[in-house]
């Protein structure tokens, strides 16, 4: 399965989980160690960072930081994240559901009520 398969598709979750698995095993001969994939997130966090620290925030560019794409840096954390949920047997879908059910009933009248959220 290829990203043209899913092309013209809505793409969910359970399709990118299974077309970044696929792509693993057709081209990267097999998924880097958890401990590897963690140290790869933390890399690609920095990555984005750094983006939206000159395109929002303060720093100025220099010509060296024109290589780096805010689109291409999320796409790279998404990847590594969709890796170690492969790999832990976590599905993202039904992971992201309960994480929300348990937001909403945590946060429910938390944001708000908070004034410092108000315009």
């Amino acid at each position: 399965m290829t990203s043209d398969d899913f092309e013209h598709q809505q793409l969910t979750v359970d399709k990118l989980q299974q077309l970044v698995d696929n792509w693993i095993k057709t081209y990267g001969v097999r998924y880097f160690n958890e401990l590897t994939n963690m140290c790869c997130l933390t890399e690609e966090v920095g990555e984005l960072a750094r983006v939206i620290a000159r395109k929002y925030g303060e720093q100025s560019s220099k010509d060296t930081d024109l290589q780096f794409k805010l689109e291409d840096e999320l796409a790279d954390v998404l990847w590594v994240l969709v890796c170690l949920a492969n790999q832990t047997g976590v599905n993202l879908t039904e992971a992201f559901h309960k994480n929300l059910e348990k937001k909403t009933q945590r946060d429910s009248g938390r944001h708000i009520n908070n004034c410092k959220l108000k315009r």
